[in-house]
């Protein structure tokens, strides 16, 4: 799998308009948007600190999302964690990026989804928290759990049967991080029951904007064409600044 590191992004707004066929819907309600604006904030750690504040208060979003983590990203926040079990996720996600927005986040109902939390999300969404409290807010957080296959480890190097693809070579003893992509329904599952903020470990990038539209859409799992466009949206705003330019590098 090849590891890259991007170019330094900018702020990237996506408004993506309801289908007009309205008959796969999960759940039809005469409150189902029309459209949903989203804004993503970061497309690595290590993005730009200042798009949180310009898609908060300048944006008329509904969602900010972030995407945080690669590969190498999870073997630093696995080696941080061991050292200190209270880090493992993305820090500046809380300090500098929600932190400062998070009562503009609350009054303006601004729903966040974040892979962030990296490898320990259950202590990035308590910072989050403690962040909120003391902003004098409160904040409604889901983390979703799953990815982290490290307690299957063992048994994995028992069984012999997990080989690198191309090589065939066997799933090597020493192992600092292993975790399994998810999508959007976990995601879409917290959004449903109401957080206000969503915090996952490694999942799909796109995810992080295909759940918002699921929910706000209400599409089914099964609306394939619908959940293709969804992910083709969140793919492009994941990256949005590198697709408008922000790797060009013929500047004059």
């Amino acid at each position: 799998m090849l590891s890259y590191v991007r170019k330094r992004s900018i702020t990237a707004i996506l408004k993506v308009n309801q289908a007009p066929c309205v008959s796969t819907q999960r759940n039809k309600s005469s409150n189902t948007p029309k459209h949903v604006r989203i804004g993503c904030s970061s497309g690595f750690w290590g993005d730009t600190t200042t798009s949180t504040a310009q898609l908060v208060q300048n944006g008329k979003i509904d969602f900010l999302v972030s995407d945080y983590l690669s590969e190498i990203t999870m073997s630093l926040l696995t080696a941080a964690k061991r050292k200190y079990p209270e880090l493992g996720y993305a820090p500046d996600f809380v300090s500098t990026s929600i932190g400062p927005q998070i009562k503009s986040i609350k009054d303006k109902g601004v729903r966040v989804v974040s892979n962030a939390g990296g490898t320990n999300p259950l202590a990035c969404a308590e910072a989050l928290k403690a962040a909120a409290e003391k902003s004098g807010t409160t904040l409604d957080v889901a983390v979703v759990q799953g990815d982290d296959m490290m307690p299957q480890l063992k048994d994995l190097l028992k069984s012999g049967n997990i080989k690198e693809m191309g090589s065939e070579k066997l799933l090597p003893n020493t192992v600092m991080s292993m975790t399994a992509y998810f999508g959007a329904i976990p995601i879409l599952r917290a959004l449903d029951l109401g957080a206000e903020v969503v915090v996952t470990g490694r999942c799909v990038d796109s995810a992080l904007v295909l759940a918002p539209l699921m929910h706000s859409f209400g599409w089914k799992v099964d609306d394939y064409d619908k959940l293709a466009a969804g992910s083709l949206a969140g793919h492009l705003l994941e990256c949005g600044a590198q697709s408008t330019g922000g790797i060009f590098t013929d500047w004059e």
